[in-house]
């Protein structure tokens, strides 16, 4: 987990930072880290809370950005179905991105519920260090989140994904995800990112269905 903890010390900083600017306390700021544990979704939320929006649509926003965890939970759920409730809400808790990404390639017999654990948390340290670490300098450099920190969020998810592009579906899959989002967003679509993400996922899916019928 380490390689990705780094890359995402940046995105933490930012999101300390930007939940100051936004007119949150220190308590609350660090809470959002410490509870919703949701990069992306914090950093839309945070900004919806800066702009007045309302809780509905706050919650709504937080149910789409995060309802990719659906398709990690529904690909893990061999390996975490067996294992108590406790474990299953633990583990539950701490799917991230970065932990389906080392974890969610392996095999049932190579799964191993301490190393899920030690691999979240670890992460879900790092995460609420460099949220913390974000706020006390949101506190004293100003416009912290004006420097383009933001870019740790890309660099992570590509960090993510291009290990994993081992057939030709995931290459479909990531090439019309590309062109869909940026086609979508010159043209300012609403919407357009998910949109795109499954646009990529039913060519994704069309593309391994060709392969089985081929072959």
């Amino acid at each position: 987990m380490l390689p990705l903890s780094v890359a995402v010390l940046p995105w933490g900083l930012l999101a300390g930072s930007f939940a100051i600017d936004a007119g949150l306390n220190p308590f609350e700021s660090q809470a959002l880290s410490a509870i919703l544990f949701a990069g992306s979704a914090q950093l839309v939320a945070t900004g919806m809370i800066k702009t007045g929006a309302g809780l509905i649509t706050m919650l709504l926003t937080t149910l789409f950005i995060t309802s990719r965890h659906f398709l990690y939970s529904v690909s893990m759920r061999s390996k975490i179905s067996p294992l108590p409730t406790r474990w299953r809400l633990i583990l539950g808790f701490l799917l991230t991105d970065e932990l389906f990404a080392v974890c969610g390639q392996q095999k049932e017999q190579q799964f191993n519920q301490w190393y899920a654990l030690g691999a979240g948390l670890s992460f879900y340290l790092v995460w609420n260090l460099a949220t913390l670490a974000g706020i006390l300098a949101g506190k004293r450099i100003p416009s912290l989140n004006e420097l383009g920190l933001e870019f740790a969020v890309a660099a992570t998810f590509i960090a993510i994904v291009v290990p994993n592009i081992k057939s030709l579906p995931m290459i479909v899959s990531v090439l019309v995800a590309i062109l869909l989002s940026v086609s979508l967003t010159v043209i300012n679509l609403d919407g357009g990112l998910m949109i795109a993400s499954i646009g990529a996922m039913l060519a994704g899916y069309a593309t391994e269905q060709l392969q089985g019928t081929q072959s």
